[in-house]
């Protein structure tokens, strides 16, 4: 595989992990956990993931997912780890910006692809040379 391929297969990988960690964070957007800070044997809400994408020496981008320490307060005395006052703890997930991190994980997923295809046939076209 030629340098092209290489960074345009890391690019695609970046934006699969990048496309995981919303489409994970949108499915768990209303998972409620205790408060920080009561028992330790509750649930604690789901942490959204973040996903950092860091240029390589060379080229290429490599991508490391790590979790939001951050949630919201919500009311809902009726559930079972709810504190003292009915709030319960809820991931600080905003659909809008995940719709928006999963069209650009897309499109970056589509031109790395398209980069690979190209790198590709360039590639074939230079080992059907006859010498």
């Amino acid at each position: 595989m030629d340098d092209a391929m290489t960074i345009a297969a890391s690019g695609m990988a970046a934006a699969m992990a990048s496309l995981t960690a919303s489409a994970s964070n949108v499915a768990n957007a209303n998972t409620e956990g205790a408060v920080p800070g009561n028992a330790p044997a509750q649930p604690a809400a789901y942490r959204p993931a973040v996903v950092v994408e860091t240029s390589m020496a060379g080229g290429g981008v490599s991508a490391t997912v790590t979790r939001s320490s951050g949630t919201l307060l919500s009311y809902d005395p009726t559930a079972p780890f709810a504190n003292g006052q009915g709030m319960v703890a809820v991931p600080n997930v905003d659909f809008a910006t995940e719709a928006v991190n999963q069209l650009s994980a897309s499109m970056a997923f589509q031109a790395n692809l398209r980069v690979f295809q190209a790198a590709n046939r360039n590639l074939d076209t230079l080992l059907d040379i006859k010498v």
